[in-house]
């Protein structure tokens, strides 16, 4: 027997609808905006639901008026009309709750004025000036059309195996911000490893490319005093309006975000704002979304839409060619033994690569000292914690390639030339007695070959150490350039 709808409640109704619109949509976008809807009353063929949020309120607006309608339709009639109430937390209007009825029949009819929050902010008849947010007590009015370095740009970003993927992935979004599926773009890292130079890289490409678009770039712990200042001066609501009008956000170090849940609360609703518009978003941390403690569940849930790309430790090779490129931008000639020290000797962090260059020039100028080797040795001792360098094997690779005059593609070729032969093998006995690597390990790193092939090598290498005085000069010559 069918209950008329007169004599049902509200609970009865919107669970009736809630089985007509599960049909229509997909499982998981049911589960984010129709599971916390709550059915209030029922009255006069009226059904009242309360939504979690404005931007709640405006995406059921924007995505599913029409199957609301038709779903209210059937189970109240023609008459029906449905009416939201939005919860509306006390940071944004001082805990005043208000409704939004809408009939079912008719989206353009609305009885109350939707939101006191504007959030079509470029819609006509709101051109408010909206205030801008960077004024905080004891800093300085900053540009707020980028706050971007500009020597942290693309060509000043030195691409390795370590960075290819985010770099690639980097240089795509600002060619078409907002229009790639890398949104957001999340980066993360160990502190000193370019997240920072990458993001900025993007919005300066970005600003240069697209005078008209709006970036901005600004760290998480500069947003949450700036969020804090507007509760302060009760204009939350132009403080979310300034982030609203943004075409690339880039929020630095979101991890300092962690457990300032009111913050965390106004950056969702502005991340689901500029993302439903297709604004493109950048977001740097010291790590991956699943490693954040302190974040809440559905921001981390957001942060894996787009990409999440992560920047590793440099290689030799692109250790020396980031100093390489700075030596080269500050005009200063530097011997290349110096350059290849420095890089083996500081391996695990860019900032204080670049740091300990500084440094050198630093005690090169201040001494009236030429650079040199020597120099450089004093000054690394002074600056780096351990004296036991860690040696890699792209290191022993690259002292025995310049040792031989050949290059690290000859030696790990499958050529069968003598020098060549005699690199590659001293090159994996080296690796095989001064690193903790496997036999495995050092093989695919040394021309993509197994075991067994690194175990001759080595054998091969202790039997010419015995027999051969010229060989055990290479080897001992080469001993001293390592662990310089």
């Amino acid at each position: 027997m069918i209950t008329p709808a007169s004599e049902k409640t509200h609970i009865q109704v919107w669970d009736n609808c809630l089985k007509v619109i599960k049909d229509n949509i997909p499982t998981q976008s049911f589960k984010t905006w129709f599971v916390p809807i709550q059915p209030v009353r029922l009255e006069k063929n009226v059904l009242t639901i309360q939504v979690p949020s404005p931007f709640f309120y405006e995406w059921l607006e924007e995505h599913y008026i029409n199957l609301l309608k038709k779903t209210i339709k059937k189970e109240l009639g023609s008459d029906g009309t449905l009416e939201y109430t939005i919860v509306v937390d006390s940071a944004y209007q001082n805990n005043s709750p208000y409704t939004v009825k809408m009939p079912a029949s008719h989206r353009n009819a609305i009885s109350n004025p939707p939101v006191s929050m504007p959030l079509n902010i470029h819609s006509e008849g709101n051109s408010k000036e909206i205030p801008n947010p960077f004024v905080i007590p004891g800093l300085k009015k900053i540009k707020v059309n980028s706050q971007l370095n500009d020597r942290l740009n693309f060509d000043n970003f030195i691409e390795g195996d370590c960075n290819r993927l985010a770099r690639s992935a980097g240089y795509a979004i600002a060619e078409k911000p907002g229009l790639t599926a890398f949104n957001p773009f999340f980066l993360y890292s160990h502190v000193g490893l370019g997240k920072t130079h990458l993001s900025q890289a993007i919005g300066i490409h970005i600003k240069n490319n697209f005078p008209d678009k709006t970036v901005l770039y600004l760290s998480a712990e500069q947003f949450q005093l700036q969020f804090t200042d507007s509760i302060v001066n009760k204009n939350q609501n132009d403080f979310i309006n300034f982030y609203q009008m943004m075409d690339v956000l880039i929020i630095d170090d979101i991890h300092n975000l962690a457990g300032k849940q009111k913050t965390q609360d106004v950056f969702f609703h502005i991340f689901n704002h500029l993302h439903q518009r297709s604004k493109q978003i950048i977001i740097t941390s010291d790590k991956a979304p699943v490693e954040l403690n302190g974040i809440e569940q559905r921001l981390l849930s957001r942060f894996k839409w787009g990409l999440a790309a992560d920047l590793q430790l440099p290689d030799f090779e692109t250790r020396v060619a980031i100093l390489k490129k700075k030596t080269y931008n500050d005009g200063i000639e530097m011997p290349n033994d110096v350059i290849d020290y420095l890089a083996f000797s500081i391996t695990s962090n860019i900032r204080e690569l670049e740091g300990a260059l500084n440094s050198l020039i630093a005690q090169s100028v201040l001494n009236k000292k030429s650079i040199n080797l020597d120099l450089a040795k004093k000054m690394i001792d002074k600056i780096v914690i351990s004296n036991t360098k860690e040696i890699s094997i792209d290191y022993i690779q690259k002292v025995v390639c310049d040792y031989f005059a050949i290059s690290v593609d000859d030696m790990n070729s499958k050529s069968r030339k003598r020098d060549i032969v005699q690199a590659r093998q001293l090159a994996m006995y080296f690796s095989k007695e001064m690193t903790k690597a496997s036999l495995t390990t050092i093989g695919l790193q040394c021309g993509n070959k197994d075991h067994a092939t690194v175990l001759h090598a080595c054998r091969t290498v202790t039997n010419l150490l015995e027999t051969d005085r010229i060989f055990k000069t290479y080897h001992d010559e080469l001993v001293r350039k390592i662990k310089l």
